[in-house]
């Protein structure tokens, strides 16, 4: 049996879908950036800017570059072939079905690991915004097992709860999904721009000397942790990940030839504007090095300095919408994933049955959104959040070497947007890519590796058996 059998463009396309189609350009973008703006501004800009200093602000920019170059292999293969499953799919047409289904696994684990890691964030400032109104939770159910050294905890109950309502919005139907997240991301862009506008005042140039304390990459005495321009880029790429998202969401798209690149490429630069900005603002406001006083809620410690204590309830609201946006768009993109891998055979048939009244995967999307609410609720994952990264850019490897091999093997096939630039451009997402990756330490290689070789007893013990190619009577 051939492991790298092909999927054409006219069988992705021609697959009948009961999904809904109601999103347009706005609800894409606004999926878009509520995937991405959220745990990068309220959380890693603090181990950030102690690993770059004020030049975290390049290391986002050298994230979105490599994020845009991806961008736009991902828009040109979304724009051919507007189907569910993003960079799965993307690779089932390009490289066949073995690379499809490693990719797809993958994944499933940067989805899910995400949205348990973004939980255990959200609960902290849950946690902090129940004390400012005089109330408290238990201190055993404010986090997971050994998560808080010197505290003892059990059970992440906030993270739990939040992860298992936004489970119930994504499988009562897209419509309840674009409407809620639509309106959490406007309120918090709103939240953002007045932190802005309050705290660009306080900045002290001062602060930004020297501007790259640990030049572009470097090593600490008694340290095994990089420091530098390029560890940092490798940390807050966490922060992008999301946008790949919308491209999941191609079979719920109204005229997905156009929207869908541009909903891809404006949340990438509208949220790369608003890093920038925030970060430039945030190391201007408090020396690098202070950050450390503060690294799980930076955005919370500059307000401290500033002395707009106001303030701080507002940005605690925005961090928890953004958050919220970010397990939102995590867990609707992960359920689509395994509603097109079920489709195809590689996973069983429970992932990929639509709900007849909700018109949505509703089984799947609830099984995993247990299992990531459990993880959350359990596990202290923060030190399994570089494996996020990998897979991502993984998966952004797979895609860009996908356009040059389709732009050789199928240059006549219709695209309704093509890349700019090609070779030049998914050449450049793949050496960013890999330089992103050299930045992540080797625990993380091995937790991959294991990862990849569990999906390969998978699909070599079930997936290859039951794929939709398989010939008739083959089995």
């Amino acid at each position: 049996m051939d492991l790298f059998r092909k999927k054409s463009v006219d069988q992705l396309v021609s697959e009948s879908t009961p999904l809904k189609r109601t999103l347009k350009t706005f609800d894409l973008t606004m999926l878009g950036i509520g995937a991405i703006i959220g745990t990068g501004i309220f959380v890693l800009t603090g181990k950030g800017a102690l690993t770059a200093g004020p030049a975290l602000c390049i290391s986002f920019l050298l994230a979105a570059v490599c994020c845009g170059f991806a961008g736009l292999c991902y828009a040109e293969f979304a724009a051919m072939a507007p189907v569910s499953g993003s960079a799965y799919s993307y690779a089932y047409l390009a490289f066949g079905e073995l690379i499809a289904f490693v990719i797809g696994w993958d994944l499933i684990l940067e989805y899910a690991l995400q949205a348990a890691t973004v939980s255990a964030g959200w609960s902290g400032y849950f946690n902090k915004l129940l004390e400012g109104f005089g109330l408290h939770l238990p201190v055993e159910l404010t986090a997971a097992y050994g998560t808080t050294p010197g505290v003892t905890t059990y059970f992440n109950l906030p993270g739990f709860v939040i992860v298992l309502i936004i489970t119930w919005v994504l499988s009562i139907g897209i419509s309840q999904t674009k409407k809620t997240n639509d309106i959490m991301v406007m309120i918090k862009l709103a939240i953002i721009v007045l932190f802005i506008v309050c705290t660009v005042w306080y900045i002290n140039p001062a602060n930004w000397k020297p501007f790259s304390p640990y030049g572009i990459y470097t090593f600490q005495p008694g340290s095994t942790q990089p420091y530098g321009i390029v560890p940092a880029a490798s940390i807050v790429f966490f922060s992008f990940i999301g946008f790949d998202a919308v491209s999941s969401s191609a079979e719920e798209t109204i005229n997905p030839n156009k929207t869908l690149p541009r909903g891809i490429l404006i949340s990438l630069a509208v949220s790369t504007v608003l890093y920038i900005v925030m970060t430039l603002i945030m190391t201007g406001v408090v020396p690098y090095k202070e950050f450390a006083n503060f690294i799980d809620a930076p955005v919370a410690g500059v307000i401290l300095e500033t002395g707009l204590n106001w303030l701080a309830f507002v940005v605690n609201l925005g961090a928890l919408i953004g958050m919220t946006t970010v397990m939102l768009v995590q867990l609707y993109g992960q359920s689509r994933i395994c509603y097109a891998m079920s489709r195809d055979g590689l996973f069983p048939k429970l992932f990929g049955e639509v709900h007849p009244k909700y018109r949505t995967p509703f089984k799947g999307t609830w099984f995993f959104g247990i299992l990531t609410a459990i993880a959350g609720g359990f596990i202290n994952i923060n030190v399994l959040f570089e494996l996020v990264n990998i897979g991502t850019l993984s998966a952004f490897i797979i895609v860009s070497a996908g356009i040059l091999w389709m732009r050789k093997t199928q240059p006549d096939a219709h695209r309704g947007f093509r890349a700019p630039g090609v070779p030049f451009t998914p050449i450049c997402a793949i050496i960013f890519c890999f330089i992103l990756i050299c930045g992540l330490n080797w625990e993380t290689w091995v937790r991959f590796a294991i990862w990849f070789a569990l999906g390969l007893i998978v699909y070599f013990v079930y997936s290859r058996k039951h794929s939709a190619l398989n010939e008739p009577g083959l089995f």
